[in-house]
């Protein structure tokens, strides 16, 4: 493989000595940059542009050609795991992710295939491949996968949600179906992961988007433990370095103590903790990501980058940061905001790591 010329993030997510700052923004490719609608609406449709691998490159790494970003995330979607078990995903204009055939009853579960990543997903291999390739070593390149518990929700409710009726209802009275199928999905995306790694990966998130909504107890059972497992089952060494996981659930904020004793080496924090907090509640553990609320982006330059001094005093001088959103860049940000985002952090970080 191609000799990495820029492995700053790599280091700092393992808290290893940095010069600055690494910076990269979830989402950072998407619908707030022209050039990927372009590339979007020649695909057709948004499933269709995760299933080119060419076109998945090419969408990855226009940002890298616009902003000095430290690191590429594969384009790809969280639920990719589902659609390959024969859930029948597709996205409608305006209501997101929708399952033909949600999971409602315990034989659907219990049929439920545990999909080959050489099989029904070879489309992500051979987009991180491509992508690795065409890189040229310039940043490393992050694979992902949504939580356990996160595909689970989508899985069940069928679609996205706000009062989780039917995944909670499942968890309050059928909780061995829901744990069942839990298994079987952090069974599929240790495989999964494995194989982005094998294929090129060389750091490895785990969304867990929706972890936040459930209790501090049920928090625990139902999406911790199954990280956990995950983590236990990854490949950790490639290409004769350390590849990094990162565990973000979102509004987690609380349980930071507890996600940095699974052996991740960065976490992600949201916009509702401050990461003098977050630093404290986790020592020297792990690394933390993030943590910029993604709307600031809607506001004047000055204040980005007052908010970036605020974010990089609060974690304060020394290792183990990577500057990052707190969730994903919104799409109507407009796209030189972003750039003053980054920017910012490049040019008021090095005083942080003398």
């Amino acid at each position: 493989m191609t000799e990495l010329i820029n492995d700053i993030y790599l280091r700092a997510a393992i808290s290893g000595p940095v010069e600055r700052t690494p910076v990269w923004m979830m989402r950072q490719a998407g619908r707030y940059l022209p050039e990927y609608r372009a590339v979007r609406e020649q695909a057709g449709d948004f499933m269709s542009l995760c299933k080119n691998a060419e076109l998945a490159c090419e969408v990855t790494i226009q940002p890298l050609e616009r902003y000095p970003l430290d690191a590429a995330i594969l384009f790809s979607d969280i639920l990719t795991i589902p659609d390959a078990m024969g859930l029948g995903l597709s996205f409608k204009q305006g209501e997101g992710p929708c399952f033909a055939n949600p999971l409602r009853t315990s034989s659907d579960i219990k049929n439920l295939p545990i999909p080959d990543p050489a099989d029904k997903l070879s489309y992500v291999m051979n987009a991180v491949s491509i992508i690795r390739r065409e890189l040229k070593g310039r940043v490393p390149l992050i694979g992902f996968s949504g939580s356990p518990w996160t595909l689970a929700t989508y899985m069940v409710e069928g679609s996205s949600s706000k009062e989780y009726r039917h995944v909670k209802g499942m968890m309050f009275s059928d909780p061995q179906s829901l744990h069942l199928l839990l298994d079987k999905l952090a069974d599929s995306i240790i495989a999964y992961l494995n194989a982005q790694v094998a294929s090129g990966a060389q750091a490895l998130m785990i969304f867990d988007t929706w972890g936040g909504v459930l209790t501090p107890r049920d928090y625990k059972e139902f999406s911790l433990n199954y990280m956990q497992k995950i983590i236990d089952g990854l490949t950790r060494q490639a290409d004769g370095r350390k590849v990094p996981v990162t565990l973000f659930t979102k509004n987690g904020g609380q349980w930071l103590d507890i996600m940095a004793e699974t052996g991740a080496d960065c976490l992600g924090v949201d916009w509702t903790m401050d990461l003098c907090d977050a630093r404290a509640s986790v020592g020297d553990k792990v690394a933390l990501q993030g943590n910029m609320d993604p709307t600031i982006l809607y506001g004047s330059p000055e204040r980005i980058r007052e908010e970036v001094a605020t974010i990089l005093k609060s974690f304060g001088h020394g290792n183990g940061h990577v500057f990052n959103l707190g969730h994903g860049i919104h799409q109507f940000v407009d796209p030189e905001n972003a750039g003053v985002f980054i920017n910012a952090v490049k040019d008021l970080s090095p005083a942080y790591h003398l």
